[in-house]
């Protein structure tokens, strides 16, 4: 066998014995680099694991990040969900109406579906179960909404993709994700709102539990909170600020609501959050460091370009190349992370994206939409993971709901991939080049 088979055998056996996929990599690479070129080269290890993480855009992820944990504590989901509570008033399937919502609000201020799926269940699985909702069902539908994080902009899938995909602008992404992530809300209400129904899981009477709350009221208390994204968004769009910026502003900006506005966040909280965003931002960078080692390698033997002839080489049709990548792409999104799967495929897809003359940006899209349904699916399922925690239930339970929306925002990808303008026509209306 060649040293490329090598390397790729080595990096599935070790994802197989349970080596988490940062080692895995490098580990994987490094047995690459012996075999196929000199144990000499491993004197670059240091160097490659350097350059991958010595990128300025990279910034903005461990920013994003803190973003995401500064609007939790504040307070911010609850006074959203009381927000939306009082737009939608009492009817059958509204709170599940309100758990998509808020999930997708929360989704533009921190770009992260695990963090969105946490401050969102913690508010609305009490109420849900009250109202009639099964624990499985609620904690299902909060996981499958908040994975629309992943498409909402800020992303830091999407910021990782304009980095390993060179000549992608990433506020051209940011703009392409807004009406994919709206659709696929959209998607999952519709079977949410039908099985609300038929069940007859909350009623649309008003009772002492259940009152009628004040629009005036909550907008008050949640317009700090439905500025957020119009800030980013906007100083993006307006030149402002560069999307790394963009994230400093939204650290600035929650610090601000937290401290003085909400009044729920304390210095002592900061330092635990910023202690906080740091273990997970290392984990992230960890990742792409290590991952840094398996690329060089790869592209040093020709691993990734002998893929991308063998994919390239299955088929002429474009069409059903394409639903073979996204099928691929699916079934990593269900045992990789968003971040694992940009930098272990994108090295293989991109050769084949040029070839076929695939949009970037679209296809950047498709990508996180896949990505996003294989963090609601089983047997990972970042988001569903956190949401079950929360709601103390067993995985295995929502496997059957996990699903049912699975399909509804399987068909909202289809949409997509059909129809290339749902991602194309914000961006090109704003004036970014696509």
């Amino acid at each position: 066998m060649t040293p490329d088979v090598w390397m790729i055998l080595a990096f599935a056996g070790l994802l197989i014995a349970g080596v988490p996929v940062a080692f895995s990599l490098a580990l994987s690479g490094a047995v690459g680099i012996v075999l196929g070129l000199s144990p000499d080269m491993l004197a670059t290890l240091g160097t490659n694991t350097y350059n991958s993480i010595a990128k300025y855009p990279l910034i903005a992820i461990p920013l994003f990040i803190l973003t995401g944990l500064i609007f939790e504590r504040s307070g911010v989901a609850l006074r959203l969900v009381r927000f939306a509570q009082a737009l939608i008033g009492p009817r059958h399937g509204g709170l599940a109406l309100v758990a998509v919502l808020v999930c997708m609000i929360m989704g533009g201020m921190s770009g992260s579906g695990p963090a969105d799926a946490a401050a969102v269940a913690m508010v609305m699985l009490p109420s849900m179960t009250k109202a009639g909702y099964p624990k499985p069902f609620s904690a299902t539908l909060i996981a499958a909404s908040a994975s629309t994080a992943i498409l909402i902009p800020p992303s830091v899938a999407l910021i990782l993709y304009s980095i390993v995909v060179p000549g992608v602008d990433l506020r051209a992404l940011f703009a392409a994700g807004l009406f994919p992530g709206i659709l696929a809300g959209l998607a999952l209400l519709v079977p949410a709102l039908i099985f609300a129904k038929r069940n007859g899981w909350e009623g649309g009477t008003l009772t002492a539990d259940n009152p009628r709350l004040s629009v005036r009221a909550t907008f008050k208390e949640a317009l700090p909170a439905l500025f957020a994204p119009i800030l980013i968004l906007g100083g993006l769009r307006s030149g402002l600020f560069t999307p790394t910026e963009a994230a400093v502003v939204a650290v600035a900006y929650g610090t601000l609501v937290g401290l003085f506005l909400t009044r729920e966040l304390s210095l002592r909280d900061l330092w635990e959050l910023l202690g906080e965003a740091a273990i997970i931002s290392g984990v992230v960078m960890l990742i792409i460091a290590l991952a840094g080692i398996f690329a060089w390698a790869g592209t040093m033997l020709g691993t990734f370009r002998h893929l991308a002839e063998w994919i390239i080489g299955l088929t002429d049709n474009g069409v059903l190349l394409l639903i073979l990548v996204m099928l691929a792409v699916l079934i990593a999104g269900m045992l990789l992370d968003a971040i694992s799967i940009y930098l272990i495929m994108m090295p293989i897809l991109i050769p084949v994206m040029q070839h076929f003359e695939w949009n970037p940006v679209w296809f950047g899209i498709l990508l996180a939409m896949n990505i996003a349904i294989g963090q609601f699916t089983p047997p990972v399922a970042v988001n569903l993971m956190v949401t079950t925690e929360v709601a103390k239930i067993r995985l295995e339970h929502t496997i059957g709901w996990a699903l049912v929306f699975v399909v509804a925002m399987g068909c909202a990808l289809a949409l997509v991939a059909i129809f290339p303008e749902i991602a194309l026509w914000l961006p090109r209306m704003l004036g970014y080049n696509v």
